[in-house]
């Protein structure tokens, strides 16, 4: 029997197994419903980006508070995707926990991730796209697009192993959101876990893959427009967003996958075989 937690929460090992289960689901899912999904996912990761750009955009901020609370306001983004139900690359690398246990093959793994990341894509672009043609990016006299502008030209100017590394960290926290939100059973128990590790990476300056979906696309699309562009802006680039995607996917992999799934799968469900006689 498990021992109880507070608030009728379910316990690290609970969570452990239940993560393995649901990757189980997950990797198994029909092809449409699981390209249908990771689009929402996209859309739903660049809507927390486009809401961090938002409060970004104040000049009248702080260094800190803009992006402890541009941090809490991109949340919304993984909230959205746990609660309303979607498929999010980052999140996925939690299946290496049920690969790991052998519940599924290596296949299936890469099948989802490759799926997923794809469709997240798709979502994110898309979602770019639609905000473009809104004018949302032409508020507070243009600050917005400006900010976009930035953001992207910032990850663009990044060396590769930054890059990687901010990957790792950033889905180290994002994959412990979604885990400690896997402890809980309402909505409030959900938004409490997620919104402290989501707002760290994010007021950190960590790299996430599917939010870089969103911003480069409408930062190029603002740059194609002939908006001024601020320093730097120049670099944002098609080659320089497959670049940073290419890294930044790595090191959310390894996040992710190693850090995370494969580090809790040791530590609560790896088997321990009794000495041969």
């Amino acid at each position: 029997m498990h021992e109880s937690y507070g608030f009728d929460s379910y316990s690290p090992q609970e969570i452990a197994e239940r993560v393995q289960k649901i990757g189980v689901v997950k990797a198994r899912l029909p092809l449409l419903q699981t390209v249908m999904l990771g689009v929402l996912a996209g859309a739903f990761i660049g809507l927390g980006a486009l809401y961090y750009t938002l409060v970004l955009s104040d000049a009248s901020l702080g260094f800190a508070a803009s992006r402890l609370a541009g941090g809490v306001c991109f949340s919304m983004g993984l909230l959205m995707v746990v609660v309303a139900g979607a498929e999010l690359f980052t999140g996925n690398n939690l299946l290496a926990m049920a690969w790991a246990a052998g519940s599924i093959s290596s296949t299936e793994v890469l099948r989802n991730w490759a799926l997923v990341c794809a469709a997240n894509f798709v979502g994110a672009v898309g979602l770019a796209m639609l905000v473009f043609l809104s004018g949302h990016w032409q508020l507070n006299d243009g600050a917005i697009g400006q900010t976009y502008l930035k953001i992207a030209a910032g990850k663009a100017a990044l060396d590769p192993w930054s890059a990687f590394f901010r990957g790792v960290l950033c889905n180290v926290l994002v994959c412990m959101a979604l885990w400690m939100a896997m402890s809980g059973r309402s909505v409030v128990d959900r938004f409490v876990a997620i919104a402290l590790p989501i707002s760290g990476f994010v007021a950190a300056g960590f790299e996430h893959s599917v939010a870089n979906m969103y911003y480069f696309p409408i930062a190029l699309l603002i740059k194609w427009s002939g908006a001024p562009l601020p320093s730097g802006a120049e670099a944002v680039t098609v080659s320089a967003m497959l670049a940073n995607l290419g890294i930044v996917i790595a090191g959310n992999l390894v996040g992710g996958s190693v850090l995370v799934a494969l580090v809790y799968w040791v530590i609560y469900l790896r088997t321990t075989r009794p000495p041969s006689s």
